[in-house]
This record gives C-alpha cells, sequence and structure tokens, in this order.
C-alpha cells in the first residue's frame, strides 16, 4: 500500500517534457514546500531570483506572484515562451532570459518601465516587439544569436541606451533607427549580412566601441571618420580593398590589434589593394601617416 502510494505520488510530481525525458514539475522541484518568496536573494540594491538552467520548458507559475523581484535570471533554460504575466513585474531593473528557445518576446514587456538591462541572446526570435521601446530606461540590449532581420522603428525612444549588441543575427543594413540613439557607446553587429554602413553612422557621436567583423563591407564610409571618440574599430574578416583617407583623424585608435579584446583598428583578413598590407604591417601610425599624405597630395 505504501509502494503504491509513493508511485502515485511521484507519477504527480512528474512532468514530461519530450519522449523519454523526465523532469519534475517546477514548483515541486524548486519549491519544496517552501514559500515562492523563500527563493529572492534580497542584496544591498536588489531583490533577486535566479532560476538558471533549471531545464525548465515553462516559467513556473508563482513567478508572476513575486512583483518585488528586481533582477531575474531564466538563462540557460528551454523555455519556448513568456507570459504575457511578465508584466506584472514592473520593478525588474534586469532581465536575463538568454539561452533559451523563444521565438518571441510578449509585448506586455513594455509595461516594465524600470528595465534597464536585457539580455534575450542565443534565441530563435525573428523580430522585437516594438512595445520594448516604451522601456525608456533600458541601457543596455543584448539580442545576439538570433533570426532578427529588422528593428521596430519605435527603436528610436530608446534614448538612454547605451550598449547594444544585435551580432550573429540576419541585418543586411544598420536599422535607420539605430542612427538616433545618440547615447551608444558600444555597437555589436558583426556576423550579420551587411555589405555597408551608412554615411549616417556620424550620428553616433558617443561611440566608443564599433564592431563589424565577419559582413561583406566594401567600404567604410568618410563620416565613420568623424566619430572621434572611438576607441575600438572591428572590421576584421569582411570585403574592404581601400580605406577612407580621412581616418587619421580617429586618435583615440592607437594600435593595430589583433586581438579580439584589444582596443584599436581590428582590420585582419580583408583583400586590401597595394599597398595597404605592407603600410598596415607597419602599424597604425604608419598607416595613419600614409593616409594623411595622400589626402594632402589629392
Amino acid at each position: 500500500m505504501g509502494t503504491e502510494h509513493s508511485k502515485n505520488e511521484g507519477r504527480r510530481s512528474m512532468v514530461f517534457l519530450r519522449k523519454g525525458a523526465k523532469l519534475p514539475a517546477w514548483e515541486d522541484a524548486l519549491l519544496s514546500g517552501r514559500e515562492p518568496k523563500s527563493l529572492l536573494k534580497r542584496g544591498l540594491r536588489y531583490v533577486s531570483l535566479s532560476l538558471i538552467m533549471k531545464g525548465m520548458s515553462s516559467a513556473p507559475d508563482f513567478l508572476w506572484g513575486l512583483p518585488e523581484v528586481q533582477k531575474l535570471n531564466l538563462s540557460r533554460n528551454q523555455l519556448v515562451m513568456i507570459p504575457p504575466s511578465l508584466g506584472k513585474l514592473d520593478r525588474l531593473v534586469v532581465l536575463n532570459l538568454g539561452g533559451n528557445c523563444l521565438k518571441c518576446l510578449p509585448k506586455e514587456i513594455g509595461l516594465l518601465r524600470n528595465l534597464k538591462v536585457l539580455f534575450v541572446n542565443m534565441n530563435c526570435l525573428t523580430e522585437v516587439p516594438a512595445e520594448l521601446s516604451l522601456c525608456r530606461k533600458l541601457e543596455v540590449l543584448s539580442l545576439s544569436h538570433n533570426h532578427i532581420s529588422q528593428l521596430p522603428l519605435s527603436f528610436t525612444d530608446l534614448t538612454s541606451l547605451r550598449k547594444l549588441n544585435l551580432s550573429n543575427n540576419r541585418f543586411v543594413q544598420i536599422p535607420l533607427c539605430i542612427f538616433a540613439l545618440r547615447s551608444l557607446d558600444f555597437l555589436h553587429l558583426g556576423s550579420n549580412r551587411l555589405e555597408n554602413i551608412a554615411e549616417s553612422i556620424q550620428y553616433l557621436v558617443n561611440l566608443q566601441i564599433f564592431i563589424v567583423e565577419n559582413n561583406s563591407i566594401r567600404s567604410l564610409p568618410r563620416s565613420l571618420c568623424y566619430i572621434t571618440t572611438l576607441e575600438l574599430l572591428n572590421v576584421d574578416y569582411n570585403a574592404i580593398q581601400t580605406l577612407p583617407d580621412d581616418l587619421y583623424l580617429l586618435r583615440r585608435l592607437r594600435r593595430i590589434a589583433w586581438n579580439p579584446m584589444d582596443k584599436g583598428l581590428h582590420i585582419a583578413h580583408n583583400p586590401l589593394s597595394r599597398p595597404l598590407p605592407e603600410v598596415v604591417e607597419g602599424g597604425l601610425d604608419v598607416l595613419f601617416n600614409y593616409l594623411r599624405e595622400k589626402k594632402e597630395h589629392n
């Protein structure tokens, strides 16, 4: 009798994810009879909750009854959707949904008016809801490693955004709305399908790090040379043959860089026309002097 009772309890506490795979029901496994609030960590600045790598295919229902949470980490699970109930967590400052299987975000994400940091990298997104632009306090946004090819024009309202990672997506051009984000100091568009950089890039007057490696860019616009705040410019692995004469204006680029983490000019693996390959080997000062003299003689 006791054995049969235990088996029945076991059956009730298991949820089947797919054929041959089963995990404990989320609430039972995570709470073990405790109150949901017992999972919260109360730090000096934030009330946080981390449910990283719990094997979840859906978020636990109790989550939406914790409006006091400010930092929520649901990364590296198997989540296929986030319900509209997300909008109830309107005190969220940091939200990490990276490393899941999300195909879309609920429009209720626009209710998170205190959100400053959002990670939705490494998912299956094909688009981003326009309502995200209602998160006017957003400062850091990572949408890398998805299937996105465009952004809503309403993104121009994200005037507080400082760091934007759109790498490893399907952009064929830099979205126009990005050029209105004047607070950006970090922009990563590596591993997309870009063939050019629009002259409008010059409007990003606070940009310090600009990464467009591994695209199909054929030339750099002269206007890029007027972003004198640039400290790292990575155009490795493109189709660039010539360089703008005014590139020497980017005086904060201290060196020709080879390590991906180093600041400077990254220009390796491009079909540069002669004599540029030999000039680049001499270092950044040699390159800048060459470009300056070339301009003076033209």
